[in-house]
């Protein structure tokens, strides 16, 4: 298929490849921790100079799509990976010991129900299609942190039971990537501060009304496509939520 020509009349050469790129991510033509491609082969494929091409993954790769290796060549993102699997995970201790997050996990709760009209909308379904509620802690150190409630449309991730949530040793998005071909590519989130009511204090060891931190989001896929629900409270008080802004 031909590449419309760069004129300020049509998105840059770059980002048109790009699109393409994202397309065929997309459509599973390469899978998560694969290689794509050279730049040579891809620019032979799409017919555009070899820094076209370079120009188009530099995006993906500031992106979090695609990963650069020193050596190695480029590969599809995924977070399997050390460096991204709790990329969208901003809780931070307060002390620094150099030892790490040791982050574990405990499964309270996996249902399938109705959405709400509030779940439906901001997962873009219909009310009539079902969903897949989770309910999950998160701890440091032993000591719980994150009480988090997922919900997620059914017929993407059907098969995803309480047992498996329990048994998979790695980070959940990268069990919804490798086992459901669903992969989690930028969030927005919306932040406050509540007061925790009885069964959050208690799971969360915390004082009834005492403050927690509320963080709401939706995760999307490609073509912007939501794809997760999911609400947290965050206990602060030995943590900070911290973001980079640029």
């Amino acid at each position: 298929m031909a590449v419309v020509p760069d004129t300020p009349l049509y998105s840059p050469l770059y980002r048109q490849i790009a699109e393409r790129l994202t397309k065929s991510l997309d459509e599973g033509e390469w899978k998560p921790g694969e290689p794509i491609p050279s730049e040579l082969e891809l620019a032979g494929r799409f017919k555009v100079s070899q820094g076209t091409v370079r120009k188009a993954i530099d995006d993906l790769a500031a992106a979090n799509l695609l990963v650069r290796r020193q050596g190695k060549g480029t590969f599809v993102a995924s977070h399997a990976e050390e460096r991204t699997q709790f990329r969208f995970l901003r809780l931070t201790p307060d002390v620094d010991d150099g030892a790490g997050e040791r982050l574990s996990r405990r499964f309270l709760d996996c249902k399938r129900q109705r959405p709400s009209a509030e779940v439906a909308k901001a997962l873009d379904i219909p009310t009539s299609q079902a969903v897949l509620e989770i309910r999950r802690l998160l701890f440091f150190r032993d000591r719980p942190v994150v009480l988090d409630d997922l919900w997620l449309p059914l017929a993407l991730f059907k098969g995803l039971t309480w047992q498996r949530l329990s048994e998979y040793q790695g980070p959940l998005y990268g069990l919804f990537e490798a086992e459901f071909g669903v992969r989690m590519i930028r969030a927005d989130e919306q932040i406050r501060a509540v007061a925790a009511a009885p069964e959050a204090a208690e799971l969360l060891h915390v004082p009834v009304g005492g403050p927690l931190l509320s963080v709401s989001r939706v995760s999307f896929t490609y073509g912007d496509r939501p794809v997760e629900l999911r609400r947290g409270l965050y206990d602060t008080r030995a943590h900070h939520y911290r973001n980079a802004l640029s």
